[in-house]
């Protein structure tokens, strides 16, 4: 018995001398007490428990060259996991990290970064010694491969992955890292989930800045009338997460510090996207309906004035936008005290509700408004969260390169003359659009005519017109006859092709159509009550 309490004891001593070589602060009193305890006891178990050493990272190495020089490329660096427990496991984490590096834009005309690994592959010799030119080829499984084509053959081939800050082909904003589709937070980490705060602050929570919201109504009586401007508001400098949002038939514009329109202004409607306004980007949406938007980011360099173009009741304007406290105290005085909005998953355009300096809003009612084909050649912009169906009436501006053709008229014939009381009480009732409009310029286009014209006055219209517009004929026959700087009574419809690819109004050679006279204005004035105005449509 006595040599079996010996031998325990000296199995201890030797324990905790090892333990005292690997960690000298171990000798506190009570780690000591403690080794005492299992000396005295004999429990393996609490010696064990008091030789656990946890693993741990070593600091972060310094950051390598960036893979590109401009266009966003990656920075990558590494750290080591230092081993004190070889039973304790891997430290928790990636030994890399990376970041985005040298994201100023390249120069016009440089080669694509996915081409450029694709060419360095030209004449170097692959199978059987063959030697081949390469180009990008966008059909691969995984964006993060580098796929390219081979240049006159009917192949292509995978050469591993593409370098590190390649643009993700399926995903804006990602970037191959790794050989993964990345997204960098605003901490410029790829992968990070730091997210900029309404403020402006890199993983904040709307604790340095203020929230102002408000709706603008126009009650009518400082309405400048058919397609006038009335200011909505003023959204002083310094504004970050700007959003304004309308549901009506009339159209937004902007204009920047100095008073100049920069959107959607002069009569003539913008084409949706990405403006430079007020030192920031201003990205512009239009739907094929009513919705439109402004959305900025900020923080603006200059006052921003938004305006609209009222062609309708307007039935109400939502602005929101955040300022710092003393901006917001200089604009909108002192406010309640609030407390800050600690949200980690919070959007900028979609704010919470807690204490707010929000003034209080108004049920919008939705109503309809057909996308315009503008002057500046717009498209129908889709609403991002729905599908819409076909836009209105087309405006197309892509003629700058075009010459227009030389007029044959060929076998046309007698244009049929539509006039009298019955023709135009007929067409008045039945067709989509009447109105009054003088024509600016016809031209020929293949074995169609178009015109663009300028709308004076409406009488009649089942869909939506605007300011200036383009009619079609189908034909080169000049029927009905429209003189370029001359005003006319029109009578038209609207004409949708079966893909729903073209949307126009049609002037077709029965159209009523007559010069302009005060007489035929007032023998049209009483048709409005005769067929009953009905109101505008999509």
């Amino acid at each position: 018995m006595q040599k079996s309490n010996n031998r325990k004891l000296s199995l201890c001593q030797t324990l905790i001398f090892i333990a005292v070589l690997l960690c000298p602060g171990c000798l506190s009193s009570n780690h000591f007490q403690s080794s005492r305890k299992a000396e005295v006891g004999g429990e393996g178990t609490q010696m064990q428990s008091q030789l656990h050493f946890i693993n741990e990272w070593a600091s972060w190495g310094g950051w390598s060259v960036c893979s590109r020089s401009c266009g966003g490329g990656a920075s990558v660096r590494t750290r080591t996991c230092i081993t004190r427990n070889l039973v304790g496991g891997p430290c928790p984490g990636d030994t890399r990290q990376y970041k985005i590096c040298n994201t100023k834009e390249c120069a016009i005309g440089s080669v694509d970064f996915r081409e450029l690994q694709c060419k360095a592959f030209n004449d170097r010799p692959l199978v059987a010694g063959n030697r081949y030119h390469w180009m990008t080829f966008h059909g691969g499984s995984d964006p993060c491969e580098l796929s390219c084509l081979a240049i006159g053959h009917n192949f292509y081939y995978n050469f591993g992955r593409v370098l590190d800050g390649t643009p993700c082909q399926s995903d804006q904003g990602t970037a191959c890292v790794n050989g993964k589709c990345l997204k960098p937070g605003c901490d410029l980490i790829f992968g990070s989930q730091q997210r900029e705060d309404a403020c402006m602050v890199c993983g904040g929570h709307n604790s340095t800045c203020l929230h102002h919201r408000n709706v603008y109504q126009s009650n009518g009586q400082n309405n400048a009338g058919l397609f006038g401007y009335n200011e909505v508001t003023m959204i002083p400098a310094g504004a970050t997460h700007i959003r304004v949002t309308d549901n009506s038939r009339n159209y937004l514009a902007l204009q920047n510090g100095r008073s100049q329109f920069v959107i959607n202004g002069n009569w003539k409607i913008s084409v949706p996207g990405e403006y430079s306004v007020a030192g920031t980007k201003l990205l512009y949406r239009r739907s094929a309906d009513t919705w439109e938007s402004f959305e900025v980011p900020g923080p603006t360099q200059e006052d921003v004035h938004i305006m609209v173009l009222s062609t309708d009741k307007n039935s109400g304007i939502e602005y929101e936008y955040w300022l710092p406290p003393d901006r917001y105290a200089l604009y909108h005085g002192r406010s309640q005290l609030r407390q800050p909005q600690h949200t980690d998953n919070y959007l900028p355009f979609e704010p919470p509700t807690i204490s707010t300096t929000t003034t209080t809003t108004t049920t919008l009612q939705p109503a309809v408004k057909p996308p315009f084909w503008g002057p500046a050649g717009s498209w129908p912009f889709q609403h991002p969260y729905q599908q819409q169906p076909v836009s209105r009436l087309e405006r197309e501006e892509n003629r700058r390169n075009r010459l227009p053709e030389i007029h044959r008229k060929g076998h046309c014939g007698k244009c049929r003359r539509v006039r009298g009381k019955g023709e135009r009480q007929r067409q008045y009732c039945q067709k989509d659009f009447v109105f009054r409009a003088k024509v600016l310029e016809k031209v020929y286009y293949g074995q169609e005519t178009r015109y663009d014209i300028q709308i004076i006055h409406t009488y009649r219209n089942r869909y939506r017109m605007e300011h200036r517009e383009f009619l079609w004929a189908p034909n080169k026959c000049d029927c009905p006859f429209l003189e370029v700087g001359h005003q006319y009574i029109l009578m038209l419809r609207r004409h949708i092709n079966y893909e729903h690819t073209l949307n126009r109004i049609l002037l077709e050679e029965d159209s009523y159509a007559q010069p302009y006279r005060a007489r035929e204005d007032s023998l049209l004035r009483p048709l409005e009550e005769l067929c009953g105005n009905r109101g505008i449509r999509t």
